[in-house]
């Protein structure tokens, strides 16, 4: 070969070397199934808040109103009951944004460790390479392919120089790989850690927000009751609240006969509607409601029970009604048929719809201190063939707090 010739096939092999050691490092971002789905329930969940913040604001801006227009009192306690109610929901929403945080955190927590046992396992690959080559000496590949001694033996060294600098880069590329995938996997599991700390501290600003509007519902009832005037406006209200929702109970419990729909027969043998205590703060029948000359037949008993304290169904039945009224706030009538039904009112949340069959013991709801309550109780009812009797005969481990 001549010198002229010899020159231009090395700057050929040259370029070709060249070509051969550029290149970029390619990395596979991977992700599991599940935390794709952890994400997008908490992005749904996000969105739910957000709405629910917005109808609180919209809540906020009617009681305003209400301040303003100096409309009726059970007006604003209504709107103030629907306020709780949603930040109880912000609450909830919270709860399962935590939940889902959890799951997450246990998914990018597992997926760490496999990175990095994906990065040990390229790091020890790597060395292998690295030993032998130590073993073997360093060795030029321009030796390798300028120690050819014919055309077809050069051809033959490239091809080799060519395959053993892919693989070289190839080990290389996967070790960046590997260790930026690990680094990835950390700093997205740190990041739901930091997310799941921020929910819950929200949640306890949400907790605190809470009790100060439930006093404030609270606290309005006691300053309607220490006005005469107001206080007559509110006892005619329960009278009027009291018949309609005894007149809608003897109305479904008549349809149900007629249907004959009802599956279940009541038995008589109530279970006590909650776990929170058994002090009865106020009893069935006459009572003075702190109106000057004014009295009202007490149509059930008032239990002492802490703000989400459980509500228990007294006993198997279908759900006849689960709604709000601004006297009883969030409460639920059951029939147990065979002429039984209960009724349990004042609720922070009703967790049973209309129509929904209950097993004796099942929760069914939440104490609270909706509708005309000056505070967290959960006022039980029992109707038997459409009226009311004293819950007491039914109970005999009960405190009489009155």
């Amino acid at each position: 070969m001549s010198s002229r010739a010899q020159k231009i096939f090395i700057r050929v092999v040259a370029v070709i070397l060249a070509v051969l050691m550029a290149g970029s490092v390619l990395v596979s971002v991977l992700s599991t199934t599940a935390g794709a789905a952890s994400q997008s329930a908490l992005d749904d969940l996000k969105r739910e808040r957000d709405s629910i913040r917005q109808q609180i604001k919209d809540i906020n801006s009617q009681i305003n109103s209400l301040e303003d227009d100096q409309l009726a009192a059970m007006a604003k306690k209504d709107v103030l009951d629907s306020r709780v109610s949603l930040t109880e929901k912000i609450i909830d929403n919270l709860t399962e944004q935590i939940a889902e945080y959890g799951v997450l955190i246990e998914e990018k927590g597992a997926e760490v460790e496999q990175r990095q046992r994906e990065e040990a396992e390229q790091w020890d690959n790597y060395k292998v390479r690295l030993r032998a080559m130590e073993e073997n000496g360093n060795v030029s590949y321009y030796a390798i392919i300028f120690g050819a001694n014919s055309f077809a033996d050069l051809l033959s060294r490239i091809d080799m120089v060519s395959n053993i600098m892919e693989y070289d880069k190839g080990l290389y590329n996967d070790l960046v790989a590997a260790r930026e995938a690990t680094e990835e996997a950390k700093v997205e599991l740190e990041t739901a850690k930091s997310d799941m700390e921020a929910a819950k501290a929200e949640q306890e600003e949400a907790k605190v927000l809470l009790m100060d509007q439930v006093e404030e519902a609270q606290q309005l009832i006691l300053d309607i009751q220490s006005d005469i005037d107001k206080a007559q406006e509110l006892y005619d209200q329960v009278s009027a609240e009291e018949d309609r929702v005894k007149q809608e109970i003897n109305e479904m419990e008549e349809e149900l006969r007629r249907q004959q729909t009802s599956n279940v027969t009541g038995t008589g043998n109530f279970l006590w509607p909650t776990d929170y205590s058994n002090r009865v703060n106020s009893p069935f029948g006459s009572r003075n409601t702190g109106i000057a000359g004014a009295s009202t037949n007490h149509g059930g008993i008032d239990i002492g029970a802490g703000y989400g304290a459980n509500v228990f169904a007294s006993d198997s039945g279908t759900v006849m009604t689960s709604t709000r009224s601004s006297s009883y706030g969030e409460y639920i009538t059951i029939n147990h048929g065979n002429g039984y039904t209960t009724l349990y009112a004042h609720m922070s949340r009703r967790v049973v719809s209309s129509g929904e069959s209950v097993s004796r013991g099942q929760i069914i709801g939440y104490a609270g201190s909706t509708g005309i309550s000056s505070g967290p109780h959960l006022h039980f009812e029992i109707w038997v063939n459409g009226n009311r009797v004293d819950p007491l005969n039914y109970f005999t481990n009960w405190v009489r707090n009155w």
